[in-house]
């Protein structure tokens, strides 16, 4: 009996006893996604997590989950993400959380407040305490699952055209600050403006701001800050530790198979680790190339450490006392850092104390 006989008469169950049967490949349906970034393309760490982001999701899915990368300004402002992913305009977004303070404070827990957890306990807060479920109840609000997708480490303090001596040198100033940030410095007279970061050097170029922060020697230096302002100072106090996120529309993130929902959070966790390891590799020869290059690098003066301070923890209690969210948020943060705190103490700071001490 041939082949075809087989098939005509025996019917499926004799094609497969004998052995017959053609080869049958479930295909599953190809998943297209857009995702806008808040940031430059220029910025081969902080936009590049994103890429890196798409193309793990790519290699675990066999090339059938897509996500094309647009940067800020390509699909959307840089700004307005949070709208984009929340009417679905696109499936998802990366960005820094605290940009979106404005519409409820809250959204800066997600990222970096002044005085806050450095970025390995932010990472500890958010995957082994309760941040990832608080901020995940929070952004409910908004048809939003977030995923930890980056951070920088702890930033620089930023970019001055003139040198800051004591807290009265900041009486006046206009300064590109982002995030919550704004609302501590202008309690000490800074004139706070958010400018996204394709637009900063212009701003400053041209005189129409005084100061800027961005991150850190290495995306600074690739901006060209150090063109226009001489003075770089630190530690940037606002950002000990700011997270980015992978911000995905509900809608969009409840249709895909567990599968692929387990591959979105996979390859954010990569990205994650990624960019800090880019970070922290490439600061340092930035860094020397900047002092190379005439740059004053200066510590802020200890009378505005100690004044913003004061003003951040002031804030936060104004704050709670107005917003629920940002309080149930909060008093779980806080005691994670009086923790968190308490143990580096013992361990990371007197070490990392130690070696930089040591000429290697």
């Amino acid at each position: 009996m041939d082949r075809r006989s087989i098939i005509k008469n025996a019917g499926i169950a004799g094609v497969l006893a004998a052995g017959a049967a053609p080869a049958v490949h479930a295909q599953a349906a190809s998943i297209r996604w857009r995702l806008a970034s808040s940031f430059p393309k220029s910025l081969d760490t902080i936009f590049g997590a994103a890429e890196s982001f798409a193309k793990k999701v790519s290699e675990m899915s066999g090339g059938k989950f897509v996500i094309s990368t647009h940067a800020g300004g390509e699909l959307m402002p840089p700004l307005g993400v949070v709208d984009g992913v929340q009417n679905g305009t696109v499936e998802c977004a990366h960005t820094a959380p605290y940009y979106f303070h404005g519409k409820d404070e809250t959204f800066a827990l997600g990222c970096a407040i002044p005085f806050g957890l450095n970025s390995r306990q932010m990472t500890a807060w958010m995957y082994d305490g309760n941040g990832l479920k608080l901020m995940r109840e929070f952004y409910k609000n908004f048809s939003i699952v977030n995923f930890p997708m980056g951070n920088t480490g702890a930033q620089m303090g930023g970019w001055f055209r003139k040198e800051i001596k004591s807290v009265a040198d900041l009486k006046g100033l206009k300064m590109r600050i982002g995030g919550f940030a704004g609302r501590v410095t202008e309690r000490m007279g800074v004139v706070a403006q958010s400018i996204p970061g394709g637009e900063v050097y212009q701003a400053l170029e041209k005189g129409t701001i005084d100061a800027a922060e961005w991150i850190g020697p290495y995306d600074d230096q690739k901006l060209g800050f150090n063109k226009v302002a001489p003075y770089y100072y630190y530690p940037g106090w606002w950002e000990g530790g700011p997270q980015l996120d992978l911000f995905v529309n509900q809608k969009a993130y409840d249709s895909l198979s567990a599968e692929n929902k387990a591959i979105v959070e996979c390859a954010a966790a990569f990205a994650h680790t990624e960019m800090q390891a880019k970070y922290d590799s490439r600061n340092p020869t930035a860094l020397k190339q900047l002092v190379g290059s005439k740059t004053k690098v200066l510590p802020f003066p200890k009378d505005i450490m100690d004044v913003s301070f004061k003003h951040s923890m002031e804030l936060y209690a104004e704050v709670s006392a107005k917003n629920a969210n940002f309080k149930k948020v909060y008093d779980d943060y806080s005691t994670f850092r009086k923790d968190a705190n308490l143990w580096f103490r013992f361990t990371e700071m007197r070490f990392d104390q130690f070696m930089q001490a040591q000429k290697l």
